[in-house]
């Protein structure tokens, strides 16, 4: 049975225990606490179909944490800078198209130095020649996350398409990104955005 074009349902399995253990709670839109939604903690999340993005604090603020399709058993598969099992808000993210493109600038307002990136996931923005501070981003297709320290590690942004004239826009506190990557629908993509028959 082909899906024909439908959009994709959205759905996130959030465990209350490690291992996909204890109550589950099943998501397939956005929800914005999910302490009044029943859930008491969230020790592990199961992602059917995403990608995702889960808040730090209610009515998404906050730290941000994305997950893609795939299994996070506990806290450290969604996070490497510190630990973080508080995690109270969630909702999809669109992914429209195929093309990327992202410019993030040294100043507010786009303004200094900048870097381009088209179509590539940027594991070290200092290899790349950049070695400023991002203060701005300016988001032209795609959808991405940007990344605090190089590796893509860190704090995590997420950058839909639009402006951000100002690094509290992206809920960063300092204007700092050093590595930045696309996130593709894998289904999407698997269903022959690369078909030789196109």
């Amino acid at each position: 049975m082909s899906q024909g074009g439908a959009v994709a349902t959205y759905k996130l399995v959030i465990y209350e225990q490690e291992n996909f253990q204890g109550r589950c709670h099943e998501l397939t839109g956005p929800c914005n606490n999910l302490q009044e939604a029943g859930v008491e903690k969230v020790g592990s999340i199961l992602v059917l179909c995403g990608p995702w993005v889960g808040y730090e604090q209610a009515s998404c603020k906050g730290e941000q944490f994305v997950f893609e399709k795939g299994e996070y058993p506990r806290w450290d598969s969604w996070t490497n800078c510190r630990r973080s099992e508080t995690l109270f808000a969630f909702r999809p993210i669109k992914v429209d198209g195929q093309e990327h493109k992202i410019v993030l600038f040294e100043n507010p307002s786009f303004a200094g130095k900048k870097i381009e990136i088209i179509d590539d996931d940027v594991p070290s923005f200092h290899g790349h020649g950049y070695q400023e501070k991002v203060s701005s981003v300016r988001v032209e297709s795609g959808t991405w996350v940007g990344y605090q320290y190089p590796g893509y590690r860190g704090y995590q942004y997420l950058f839909e398409k639009g402006e951000y004239k100002e690094c509290a826009e992206f809920g960063a506190q300092l204007p700092q990104i050093q590595s930045v990557r696309r996130i593709r629908d894998m289904q999407w993509h698997l269903r022959g955005a690369f078909n030789p028959g196109n």
